[in-house]
């Protein structure tokens, strides 16, 4: 069964940790993150059809330029929204947060998110896909500095929602990966120790199966889920 996968923010962090999860599945992968070079490396290392393709999400010629390639390949039966922004660092209170950063935060959080998945809505909706929205338990809880990020995945969780009781062809499923090791993790908790934070490939074998059993479209907690 063709299985193709756009997963973006992919060059570090667990986008490149689903990426390597999923070529080694079989999936085929088109890959974006800003950094040509560190993507470059990324995909040169997976195994199978893997295009990389450099750019902006929060550009909506970068978000047609990913699906077209999904599209050369025979189509995206899987899109993994994980590129993401957190904000200033170390992380403000409310009071102080710049509103400049927010509207970018949500840019790239919220906008480029759903963007990207109006581009590939036509064709998950033929092929039966889905969509991995990856969200934090700061959309739900109420963390100290974390009220502009969380602000933005929040905003991912009902849009999510929504886009499941509207999109009964797809499955959609945002999913809470917990706090991971990697850099925007310690962005921020800057000049702090996140060593004791378990690595994003933890995660990997949760997705995989998400994947592979289809639950119906909802909130997942991958720390929770029964392999």
């Amino acid at each position: 069964m063709h299985q193709l996968a756009i997963v973006t923010g992919a060059s570090r962090g667990l986008g490149r940790a689903v990426a390597t999860g999923l070529a080694a599945a079989g999936w085929d992968l088109v890959l974006d993150a800003r950094g040509a070079d560190a993507l470059a490396a990324v995909a040169a290392g997976l195994p199978g059809r893997v295009v990389a393709v450099p750019g902006d999400i929060t550009e909506a010629d970068h978000r047609e330029d990913l699906v077209a390639a999904a599209d050369a390949l025979g189509g995206a039966t899987l899109v993994v929204n994980n590129a993401g922004a957190l904000g200033p660092s170390p992380l403000p209170g409310l009071a102080e947060h710049p509103l400049d950063a927010l509207r970018e935060v949500f840019e790239a959080n919220v906008f480029a998110l759903l963007g990207l998945t109006q581009v590939a809505l036509p064709g998950l909706r033929r092929r039966g896909g889905a969509v991995l929205n990856i969200t934090s338990d700061a959309a739900v809880e109420h963390y100290a500095g974390w009220g502009g990020y969380g602000a933005s995945k929040a905003a991912v969780e009902l849009l999510s929602g929504v886009l499941a009781v509207e999109e009964p062809a797809i499955r959609v499923w945002w999913a809470d990966p917990g706090d991971l090791r990697t850099d925007m993790h310690q962005d921020a908790f800057p000049g702090e120790d996140i060593s004791d934070r378990p690595l994003p490939e933890t995660v990997v074998p949760a997705v995989l199966h998400v994947l592979a059993t289809r639950p119906d479209s909802g909130r997942i907690r991958l720390t929770e889920v029964e392999l």
